[in-house]
């Protein structure tokens, strides 16, 4: 092992090769972060990605935080690049690399290789060779559609989450495969297509919560839904977001202002009725807010349980003395003489930051020995069984982290068994009507197993411990301490089972001045600095992020990731580990890029708007309602074809207003589809604006089979759901079981887990310490 392998982290045995573009860049730098031996190897004239802005003395901060921490080797010999492939476990590669190298024969050189390929589009389809940016990923992935001001033009979220989502995906698969690999002692591909990974892990069309609902029923809107929900108000110091959702929060802010008489009506528990009377109530909120700072509204409405965050900018969040606190934030030496504030990380593994310490470094060597493979997390079987298939999962996970998190571990074969209290059902089950099921609970919860258990006696905090002990993983996402309180902590677990590996989610961390804030998507965003780029242009109040389920599923995706570190890591050790991780923290790592940029130069990270992220581009209103289609060029030559396309006659050719003003009358007299079409047959980066319901049409999803139907016998449409993020080549299909009634086997899971016996079951179903399916439910 080389001198700059890193000592620490779960993946310290995994070997990783980097041989792709700015998204597979980051998913190998994901794995580094957690601890895996990386090498990037660039050719003679440096990786394409070098020149990525934003600049800083002549350094692309994107690149420096993408590659922190790997060993750099530019233009090796093919018998030493060789050599690496030979001593690697996972090498990403891509097209665009710059280094010439096909996916395909590097699998035929090296058979037992997980060779995982980074593209746009995939490595086949009838777009697979178009050409994308982030925004047009984000403008075909249905995310855009619901993104700005109802009325006014979609509003493009800020650079980076798109790269930066896909590779959580793309990393995610990676270690999957590799997983894999260690039970069948055979290699194989994984095809990402970053379209597939955006769409599938941003804000996913057919998905848990937000968007599901308007991907279930077909009624799309044709501009952006209002954010009623999440209102951002002015304070003496700035703005603070409100997140009023249930009963009880809603009893703290009337409390809160003073309890006014026409508001004490019990109707204004429910959200529908205080929408309907948000023009008399947002007159009183602004009134009680505008002359408190925002750090003094946070504290009153921490006291009275009203879910509130200030909106900071970037700056503000890298200066918080919560994320200082936590070691979310750091400062690091990116180059020789270039130190910056940064993200270092987004998870805790046993009280221990994981992410990065340093830049980019040079190769030290460029031979690694021969592989001292670790054995497969336990269960291991047959090459034909899933990867994760013998791993047990206690899910106590709600709301949609919770359950995607658990969902990307059953999809996977784990025996996931989500507990369930009958007091406190998971709000994912809440529907109109009372139904025992509805769309986003299908789709968050499919594959795994239901048990009722009240954790709140101690005869099922005694039943919960027991299946701890024959159990892999505990997943959570309640506000801190609650596992203590339960007595179902990581340490009271281990006792019982040292090889239990245990994952807390939270808003904000158990630690810091924030630990016991509540927290939600958007509260999440406000305070971490996204939701203020989030915006038209610079100097607005109104944040348009309000309807996005950012970040929960790719924080879902980070913390399956880091499950799999450590079930790796535990065939080594022996033991299992405690992993916190903060949503907020997943965030700011997807911003590292920008928070270096602000860091070097406070105030120059800002609301991008639509217009020219690239050389030149936009999103230009298309024919007919409410359509659009975003058109960019990124090189002189793009611009060129661009030019030809609309039959531009000015004289000269380079972003202009005039040029401008041609391709938005040109965009105006097409439908988006068409626009789209002729433009990418040119070479051209364009997107048409699709709407959640026409993603499952797509026909590049479709070529790759992204989605394939879904049934429930408790509802009565199937419904179009995720089949994977990538495209294995080596990997038996993914199940889809549908999703548990509460409790549906509750008597299957003690029977087969802890292997007791009818009456034992029945006497605590009786006492009411567990609880089964009721009938015709």
């Amino acid at each position: 092992m080389s001198d700059n392998a890193p000592q620490r982290g779960p993946l310290r045995h995994l070997r990783v090769l980097d041989l792709a573009d700015a998204v597979g860049e980051a998913a190998a730098r994901l794995l580094s972060d957690l601890g895996a031996e990386t090498i990037k190897v660039e050719p003679a004239q440096g990786a394409p990605t070098r020149s990525e802005a934003p600049l800083h003395d002549g350094h692309s901060l994107p690149y420096l935080v993408r590659n922190a921490g790997k060993q750099i080797g530019t233009g090796l010999a093919d018998d030493e690049l060789d050599r690496l492939l030979a001593g690697a476990d996972i090498a990403f590669c891509s097209p665009a690399s710059g280094l010439g190298l096909e996916a395909d024969a590097l699998r035929a050189r090296h058979p037992r290789l997980v060779v995982v390929d980074s593209s746009p589009f995939g490595r086949s389809g009838p777009r697979a060779g178009w050409q994308a940016t982030p925004n047009t990923l984000l403008a075909l992935s249905g995310s855009l559609s619901r993104s700005g001001r109802p009325g006014d033009a979609p509003l493009l979220p800020p650079a980076g989450i798109a790269q930066a989502s896909a590779a959580t995906q793309m990393a995610y698969a990676a270690l999957i495969a590799h997983v894999q690999r260690l039970r069948s002692d055979a290699g194989q591909l994984v095809d990402i297509a970053h379209l597939e990974a955006v769409a599938t892990g941003l804000d996913p069309a057919y998905g848990v919560q937000g968007s599901a609902a308007a991907g279930r029923s077909g009624k799309i809107r044709r501009d952006r839904p209002p954010a009623d929900s999440y209102p951002i108000y002015p304070c003496a110091d700035g703005a603070v977001r409100l997140c009023l959702l249930s009963p009880r929060q809603w009893a703290g802010m009337f409390e809160w202002l003073g309890r006014p008489a026409e508001f004490a009506d019990p109707k204004f528990a429910s959200i529908a009725a205080r929408v309907a009377a948000s023009d008399r109530l947002d007159a009183l909120i602004v009134a009680h807010f505008r002359e408190r700072t925002g750090a003094e509204l946070v504290e009153q409405a921490a006291s009275l349980g009203v879910p509130l965050a200030q909106v900071l900018s970037l700056g503000e969040a890298l200066d918080s003395p919560h994320f200082l606190a936590t070691g979310a934030i750091g400062e690091v030496e990116l180059a020789p003489g270039l130190s910056s504030r940064l993200p270092v990380g987004f998870a805790d593994i046993d009280g221990a930051r994981l992410g990065i310490d340093g830049g980019p470094r040079a190769l030290r060597t460029a031979l690694w020995p021969p592989r001292d493979d670790s054995r497969a997390p336990r269960g291991a079987g047959a090459s034909g069984e899933l990867p994760l298939s013998g791993v047990r999962v206690l899910d106590l996970g709600v709301i949609v982290f919770g359950a995607e998190i658990g969902r990307a571990l059953a999809d996977f074969g784990a025996d996931v068994i989500k507990v369930e209290s009958q007091a406190f059902p998971d709000g994912l089950r809440q529907t109109r009507n009372g139904e025992s099921m509805n769309a986003s609970f299908a789709w968050g919860q499919r594959n795994k197993r239901s048990l009722g258990l009240d954790l709140r006696s101690e005869e099922g905090k005694a039943v919960f411990r027991e299946l701890a002990r024959h159990s892999d993983v505990v997943l959570s996402n309640f506000k801190p301490g609650t596992l203590t309180s339960l007595g179902i902590d990581h340490a009271t677990l281990s006792a019982i089972n040292p090889r239990i590996i245990v994952v807390e989610s939270a808003a904000f961390s158990s630690r810091g001045p924030w630990a016991r804030r509540l927290g939600y998507g958007p509260l999440v965003r406000a305070a971490c600095g996204i939701s203020s780029l989030w915006k038209y242009r610079a100097g607005e109040t109104e944040c348009w992020d309000g309807v996005t389920v950012y970040p929960d599923h790719v924080a879902a995706k980070a913390g399956a990731l880091c499950v799999l570190a450590a079930l790796l890591d535990r065939e080594q050790s022996g033991h299992g580990v405690r992993i916190e991780l903060a949503q907020s923290e997943v965030v700011l790592h997807q911003l590292a890029a920008f928070a270096a940029q602000e860091s070097l130069a406070p105030g120059s990270v800002r609301p991008q708007g639509n217009r020219d992220r690239e050389l030149f581009g936009d999103l230009f209103p298309a024919d007919g309602d409410d359509e659009w289609c975003l058109i960019e060029a990124r090189t002189p030559d793009e611009l060129a074809a661009l030019a030809g396309v609309i039959g531009w006659a000015g004289t000269a050719i380079g972003p202009s207003d005039e040029l401008h003003a041609a391709v938005a009358a040109w965009a105006r007299s097409l439908p988006p589809q068409e626009a789209m079409e002729k433009l990418q047959a040119a070479g051209v980066p364009a997107a048409a604006m699709q709407r959640l319901d026409q993603i499952a049409h797509d026909p590049q999803l479709i070529h790759r089979a992204s989605y394939r139907p879904m049934t429930h016998p408790a509802l009565e449409h199937t419904l179009p759901a995720e089949n994977s993020s990538a495209a294995f080549s080596a990997l038996p299909d993914l199940p889809m079981r549908p999703a548990p009634v509460a409790g549906e086997h509750t008597a299957e899971v003690l029977g087969d887990v802890l292997g007791w016996d009818e009456q034992r079951i029945a006497a605590l179903l009786a006492a009411g310490v567990a609880h089964a399916r009721q009938p015709n439910r």
